[in-house]
């Protein structure tokens, strides 16, 4: 596709993401402390006021009629991590007895993802309300997980990780305390892009963990990444490299742009005369896909409050090696730091036959970064494939899984019924 002005999009979009790198995170390299929930979030300043993009997690659930509970777990490498409970309506706000459903949100995002779509619409409300007890996970590095037992957020130390991390620190702990929590020996697990992603790490590398799961609901699953057309993590993984020794230098290392930054982008990219105003038509497509129909325009002041919530810069690159390797495998560090942490040239490949647990794979065709070639790849090294399932629209984008207008009917639905019908198969079994 050439652009009006001239030269490709991915020439137009190399130059942004260049200047994005040098301006961007340079501005952004000295984190600020992050109080772990309870105080309002930052919102945007150039958003539109609206109450949820300043409400914390717990405030929301609080706000629509619910009951809701903050948790606090500590894992084994010392990363404080928040977790949010949704017990239940007002109305039947007691969690004994209820089958649990565990939730991770993917990558730059929070436990607020689940929530932003409001009663009705969005997932965690709508679980809550079939009898569900609802947990909410959180992962290192994002806005209600940014403490350490022993390092702030401006040491080095606490950005040293990766989406594998999450898989083999965050997830376990969560699930564990959630399980000694409810007193339930299985719960459900939803997870959604990075949320799959630590899931199959999970289970991988800590096969133990199967047997502690219902069912995994994989939605826009992320592992094999060859056929991924994000032009973004395109142009991340051709630089990855260069860009290693440039966060280095410049002493970044978590990935979460400032609200000065975020306006410059958004006045370098969608300014009238800019060279690169072409982008500003395709930001959506940057973000989600192209075509998509399920964009609530009125939510984006809400979603744009809360997102991106922060990670590590590793995460993002993590992904990008992926793409280049055409495989599923734990963090590439070079070779010779490759040597000593894994005593082989070349990063481990993760193994899929492990992850025994049953898992329904949901996917579409719109999405630019679970594409569906890379699902029937997963699907063939998974044993233990409950179901696959296409989302019944063309449009539908990696995005709309969170906060697509008609998500609640194409797909969260139908998966309360499968849940349902599984949780009751469990207890005649019991």
């Amino acid at each position: 596709m050439t652009m009006a002005r001239g030269g490709t999009f991915e020439e137009m979009f190399t130059i942004t993401f260049i200047i994005f790198i040098l301006t961007g995170l340079s501005a952004a390299r000295v984190p600020l402390e992050a109080p772990l929930g309870g105080d309002k979030l930052q919102s945007r300043s150039h958003l539109e006021y609206n109450e949820d993009a300043h409400l914390t997690a717990r405030e929301l659930i609080t706000k629509y009629g619910y009951r809701g509970e903050t948790h606090r777990v500590e894992t084994s490498d010392g990363h404080i991590l928040e977790l949010h409970r949704i017990t239940g309506p007002k109305g039947n706000g007691r969690p004994f007895g209820k089958p649990v459903a565990f939730l991770m949100h993917g990558l730059l995002s929070s436990s607020v993802d689940w929530l932003i779509s409001g009663p009705e619409k969005a997932f965690a409300y709508m679980l809550a309300d079939h009898g569900y007890d609802v947990w909410l996970g959180n992962a290192r590095g994002n806005s209600y997980s940014r403490k350490h037992k022993k390092y702030s957020v401006l040491d080095k130390n606490f950005w040293m990780f990766s989406w594998h991390e999450i898989g083999v620190e965050d997830l376990p702990a969560m699930i564990d305390y959630v399980q000694k929590t409810t007193k339930k020996d299985k719960i459900f697990y939803i997870g959604h892009s990075q949320g799959t992603t630590s899931f199959f790490v999970m289970c991988s590398e800590k096969p133990q963990y199967n047997d502690k799961i219902h069912a995994m609901f994989a939605m826009a699953p992320v592992t094999y990444m060859k056929h991924m057309s994000s032009p973004f993590f395109r142009i991340l993984s051709r630089f990855d490299n260069l860009l290693v020794g440039a966060l280095e230098a410049l002493g970044t290392y978590e990935f979460k742009p400032t609200d000065d930054f975020l306006n410059r982008v958004k006045t370098m990219a969608c300014d009238e005369e800019a060279s690169t105003q072409p982008l500003c038509e395709n930001i959506m497509f940057l973000i989600g896909g192209y075509g998509t129909d399920q964009m609530n325009k009125t939510l984006l002041p809400a979603i744009l409050g809360h997102v991106p919530a922060g990670s590590s810069a590793r995460q993002l690159l993590h992904y990008a090696q992926l793409m280049k390797s055409d495989g599923f495998s734990r963090y590439n560090h070079g070779i010779w730091e490759n040597l000593k942490k894994y005593g082989q040239f070349s990063p481990p490949k993760y193994d899929l036959s492990k992850v025994t647990a049953p898992v329904v794979l949901h996917y579409s065709l719109n999405d630019i970064f679970s594409h569906v070639k890379d699902v029937d790849r997963l699907e063939e090294q998974l044993p233990n494939v409950h179901s696959r399932l296409r989302v019944p629209n063309p449009k539908f984008a990696h995005l709309d899984y969170m906060w697509g207008v008609d998500a609640y009917r194409l797909l969260y639905n139908k998966t309360i019924l499968m849940m349902n019908r599984l949780h009751e198969k469990h207890e005649l079994e019991d």
